[in-house]
């Protein structure tokens, strides 16, 4: 029986571990491109703590079964998942271009005082700031973020092959190496939640600047998500050449 400082390090170490795990490449690009569909800072927030419970789910649910099964993660079906990963962000970053460039913008001059003529762009998208509060005013429904939860499960499905054999087939008991993987989660979360934040900070202040430098920043996030994604699928190709299709 472990004693209680090993209990205590091991959750410790989960926790860091899985804040650290928030933050990789995949990751990023995926909740960044949420939240461009985010209408407040709040929403982006809770997509990202929602990210972050699909993620856990899902590798407690693998965890489960490989316990059951006194097995891990196939390399090939690892493999197959974070191929799918890879498609995922294709699709994501071009559905950011897709509303990029459906985003209505149009340019016209204000005069001030002293005949000084200014020139402003404004977008209709839903995030934009309104130029004609009265005309637009009107109440956005809260919805639950499941494309969030979705984009966390993915993701916790792809990534949990190692993450199963380093916890749960080799920390004893087991239901240590479950703990562990809620810190884990837990740190995943925490560390979303915060990226999150720190992502959706400049996108409401483009907002509020200009609409050419939002649609600048979201189109810089839906090109980035469908590079990474082609990369992600090259590699994961190259792996299933490599070990005989």
């Amino acid at each position: 029986m472990p004693e209680p400082h090993t209990y205590a390090a091991l959750l410790v170490l989960g926790l860091l571990l899985g804040m650290k795990h928030a933050l990789e490449a995949d990751h990023v690009a995926a909740v960044a491109a949420l939240a461009t569909d985010s209408r407040s800072v709040a929403q982006t927030v809770l997509q990202g703590v929602v990210w972050g419970v699909g993620h856990t789910c899902a590798l407690l649910l693998f965890a489960g079964v490989a316990v059951a099964l006194d097995a891990a993660v196939p390399a090939r079906l690892a493999a197959a998942l974070e191929f799918a990963v890879g498609v995922m962000l294709v699709l994501l970053g071009l559905d950011v271009l897709r509303r990029v460039a459906r985003a209505k913008v149009h340019f016209h001059a204000h005069r001030h005082d002293g005949g000084v003529v200014h020139v402003h762009a404004h977008s209709h998208a839903h995030d934009a700031p309104l130029h004609d509060y009265m005309r637009h005013r009107h109440v956005h429904v809260a919805r639950f973020p499941l494309r969030a939860l979705a984009v966390g499960t993915m993701h916790g499905m792809a990534g949990s092959a190692a993450l199963i054999v380093l916890t749960v087939a080799s920390v004893k008991p087991v239901s240590l190496g479950f703990l562990q993987i809620v810190a884990f989660g837990v740190g995943s979360i925490v560390g979303m939640a915060a990226l999150s934040l720190a992502l959706a900070v400049p996108l409401r202040r483009s907002a509020a600047i200009d609409a050419r430098v939002q649609i600048s920043l979201r189109s810089l996030v839906g090109m980035g998500s469908v590079v990474l994604g082609v990369v992600v699928m090259l590699q994961c190709a190259g792996y299933s050449f490599f070990v005989g299709g």
